[in-house]
């Protein structure tokens, strides 16, 4: 399971284990913030088909769906 910081994560990369349509390399476009500005969800765009959808930043944790980076 990856430590992360969410403030850190707008900008990051990363790939899908088990990529759909195609979609294997994602970056994350925005965060989403609470009213106490906390991160509580992030953007991620696909990087071929540039579709996104929200997420968790929790999700990213899990070392079965996501890797840190593109690989």
């Amino acid at each position: 399971m990856h430590t992360l910081n969410p403030d850190k994560l707008y900008h990051s990369k990363w790939t899908a284990t088990r990529p759909e349509h195609k979609e294997k390399h994602f970056m994350v476009t925005r965060l989403v913030r609470d009213e106490e500005d906390n991160v509580v969800d992030v953007i991620l765009e696909a990087v071929l088909t540039r579709r996104e959808f929200t997420l968790p930043w929790q999700a990213l944790k899990d070392d079965d769906v996501w890797k840190m980076g593109w690989q």
